[in-house]
């Protein structure tokens, strides 16, 4: 078969089969769940590629997820598709539940276009065409959030890192795969796809600033006011803002989750999470150590002490030319030409980030949304872009990269040096996590 009949069949699959797939992308909007707690979405996608493509399912592949193969008893390089399961926090949101989630992120966007492409690749039945293997890959807890949830689980050997791609990494999952790809919603306008994007890292962290309690009216003096040293923390940062490049693009953001106990006593346990982003390694680290100088000085001006627990944030997207090359190809035989962007700067973080140091990655941009990510303001207005046209998008990709003994993709892998090696990569995260006390 050649390959125009070939993707003709995977185009005509998912045409056939768009209310399926735009129900289960419904389904899982209707479900949001934060990290490592997407039972229901794990299910979900479960239940598609068991009963609707047939495929074997291996669940809580970390803590939660799943993970279908396809083409197992083929020899060639293997190509995973991902869709990450997580939804996020935001309470105004019309959509969100009584805990204040929902898809504000496009998550379910993902995760509908990822079984669209396994839908287009599996019923088409071109399968055996192709000269390599393709795994679909639901991944939890892309989103950084509850922490304190996360550490429990952490304590409990249930989960070794806070992001999910972290987790996969580490466990092994992906240490068959040559190759990955994904995509994002994102707001593009009069556009729809936005190719190539680049982003920032970032180190994430809690803090805690132990001061003594007294009585905040009588006997203040004889307290140490651990929301001062917080404050005073928090400017101190502001004041080094200068000294950061412009080209690093840090970012830092912090919140208060615990500002003391009760009114009337001088505050002697507060609590803050926060990140610092940059957009290299290097960059991360060096505003890393302006950062704990900041914090620590806080504390140290009122006289109370701080703790600052490391944790390993997600690293910077990297952007893989040759990947991108083969998408816009198909891309343009989609009719997109005249609406692509090429190059997007983000200073936002990707746990996908970690994959793209390790294997050559593809992870564009579609539209078909309508508001910010991660505000009251985010809908899906157009299904055909945001969920149809990635689905096509990548499996037509993959068929180009699978096709005539697998030449693209080898040709890829051969030229490929990785950032990291995964024991180079585990090493660097590994040393982001640790405690400070001063």
């Amino acid at each position: 078969m050649d390959i125009k009949e070939i993707k003709e069949k995977v185009l005509k699959a998912i045409e056939e089969n768009k209310k399926l797939i735009l129900k289960a992308g419904q389904e899982i909007y209707d479900n949001p769940e934060f990290g490592y707690k997407e039972f229901k979405g794990t299910q979900i996608v479960a239940n598609f590629f068991k009963n609707e493509l047939n495929l074997k399912v291996e669940e809580k592949i970390a803590y939660t997820g799943c993970r279908a193969r396809t083409n197992e008893d083929v020899v060639g390089p293997k190509v995973a598709i991902l869709g990450e399961l997580d939804a996020i926090s935001c309470s105004d949101h019309a959509d969100s539940n009584e805990l204040g989630a929902v898809h504000a992120c496009g998550h379910h966007i993902q995760i509908a276009g990822m079984l669209g492409a396994a839908t287009g690749l599996v019923k088409s039945g071109i399968l055996k065409e192709l000269d390599g293997q393709i795994d679909f890959i639901a991944t939890p807890s892309e989103e950084f959030v509850e922490l304190e949830y996360r550490t429990k689980l952490k304590e409990s050997g249930k989960i070794k890192y806070f992001g999910g791609k972290q987790e996969l990494i580490y466990n092994g999952a992906f240490d068959d795969i040559n190759m990955a790809v994904m995509f994002h919603a994102l707001d593009l306008g009069d556009k729809k796809v936005l190719t190539g994007p680049v982003s920032n890292g970032f180190i994430g962290k809690t803090v805690k600033f132990i001061g003594k309690e007294a009585h905040a009216g009588s006997a203040p003096h004889e307290g140490i006011n651990a929301l001062n040293a917080a404050m005073l923390a928090i400017n101190n940062v502001h004041a080094q803002r200068e000294t950061f490049k412009e080209s690093d693009r840090v970012r830092f953001h912090p919140i208060i989750t615990k500002g003391g106990d009760i009114v009337n006593s001088v505050p002697a346990d507060v609590r803050m999470e926060a990140y610092v982003r940059a957009r290299t390694i290097e960059g991360m680290i060096d505003a890393n150590k302006k950062v704990n100088r900041g914090l620590i000085a806080g504390a140290y001006a009122v006289g109370a002490e701080i703790e600052i627990t490391e944790l390993p944030g997600y690293l910077p997207i990297l952007r893989h030319d040759s990947m991108e090359e083969i998408l816009e190809e198909n891309l343009n035989d989609l009719g997109l030409k005249d609406y692509i962007i090429k190059g997007g700067d983000f200073t936002g973080s990707f746990d996908f980030g970690d994959v793209s140091h390790i294997m050559p990655t593809l992870h564009p941009m579609f539209g078909g949304i309508n508001g910010a990510l991660h505000t009251r303001d985010f809908k899906v207005v157009d299904e055909e872009i945001a969920i149809l046209m990635p689905a096509k998008a990548l499996a037509l990709t993959i068929v180009d990269l699978l096709y005539n003994n697998a030449t693209k993709a080898k040709d890829i892998l051969s030229n490929f040096k990785p950032a990291m090696t995964k024991e180079e990569y585990l090493s660097f995260i590994e040393s982001n996590d640790k405690t400070i006390k001063a």
